[in-house]
């Protein structure tokens, strides 16, 4: 990393000593589109609905402290100590700067953003489409007024009219105190940019959230690395951890993790329960849409590490979420397509 202050059109932001990853030019970079836009979809997108649960904001606010609900992909909103914290909010259809062509949701949300109740503050990992999206920031702002981001990453938000008093950036192992909850920006191993000319151009982090009954780590993207190890030993151990398990393929394996780096990356970190994030939402890679539930579900028997898989917006206790089942075998969620069309997502609606 270059710069330890606000970033000027020139800083470039790099990866922890020891963990740099591959350089690719503009030629590879046309080469993995093209592969990805011609790949076979068969089984790397649900062909039935995955189940959703509707929220609402009174049962957001009814909720107990230190829960936490799946919105989909790394978008999570965690309850602690009072405060509602939303993490990467990604609400559109598409992980695209198009909303007519790229990733497309398999499911709705659990709430819209105009269901949600007033959000304290909302972390971003990173500048790629599937953690930063444009609309979703935009409609926040009616919804908070703190946004927290890794260091160059403002004048982004600014352009989309957040105002800057709003925005906190923070380096990595910086910290800001939150009404009771401490948020950190720990070191990541990938790198960020919406187009091959903005690359690097601002910094990509991980985040703890210690509140005084819960501890709480977000990986956003990252590679496998012996920085989990060190944030471990300043902030763990985490009653959850929540980390990237999904889109991962050999032609990126420096920047995404596989199942078994996943799990790795946990027992570094010293986590009590594993909730695995950036999954069943978009068809990011070629791997099939459940393959990482199902690796890391064995991988965890194996080294007796404690799982959760909640359905979306399915809410959580953060000290003891439940082990949930392997609900994406359900008939439902593998159904054949129907003779009019592909079967569109539904909500399950909350007691």
């Amino acid at each position: 990393m270059q710069s330890s202050g606000a970033a000027s059109d020139t800083t470039r932001y790099h990866n922890p000593s020891g963990a740099g990853i591959q350089q690719r030019g503009f030629l590879e970079h046309v080469r993995i589109a093209w592969k990805m836009l011609r790949k076979n979809t068969r089984d790397t997108v649900p062909n039935g609905s995955i189940p959703v649960h509707e929220l609402d904001s009174t049962a957001i606010l009814r909720a107990p402290d230190n829960s936490i609900w799946r919105f989909g992909h790394s978008t999570m909103l965690l309850k602690l100590n009072g405060q509602l914290l939303l993490t990467d909010p990604v609400f559109s259809d598409y992980a695209s700067p198009f909303q007519f062509l790229g990733p497309k949701r398999f499911h709705v949300p659990p709430a819209a953003i105009s269901e949600l109740p007033q959000i304290d503050a909302v972390l971003i990992s990173h500048n790629h489409y599937d953690h930063l999206d444009k609309r979703s920031v935009q409609q926040l702002r009616s919804k908070t007024d703190r946004f927290i981001v890794p260091s160059g990453l403002k004048q982004q938000l600014v352009q989309w009219g957040i105002p800057a008093t709003a925005i906190t950036e923070l380096q990595w192992y910086e910290e800001t105190p939150f009404n009771g909850v401490r948020i950190v920006a720990t070191p990541a191993r990938h790198y960020s940019g919406r187009s091959l000319w903005d690359r690097n151009r601002s910094l990509w982090a991980s985040y703890c959230m210690i509140s005084p009954h819960a501890r709480v780590f977000f990986s956003g993207d990252s590679g496998y690395f012996d920085g989990f190890r060190e944030i471990g030993e300043r902030y763990g151990p985490f009653d959850l951890t929540l980390i990237e398990a999904g889109g991962y393929n050999q032609m990126w394996h420096d920047v995404h993790m596989a199942p078994a780096e996943t799990l790795q990356a946990h027992l570094d970190l010293r986590g009590k329960f594993l909730m695995p994030v950036h999954n069943s939402t978009f068809d990011l890679s070629e791997h099939v849409w459940w393959e990482p539930m199902e690796q890391l579900l064995k991988l965890a028997e194996l080294r007796g590490v404690r799982i959760s898989f909640p359905q979306i917006g399915e809410m959580q206790d953060i000290s003891e979420p439940s082990p949930g089942h392997a609900w994406w075998n359900s008939e439902r969620v593998h159904r054949r397509h129907s003779a009019a069309g592909t079967t569109q997502p539904s909500r399950i609606q909350n007691a």
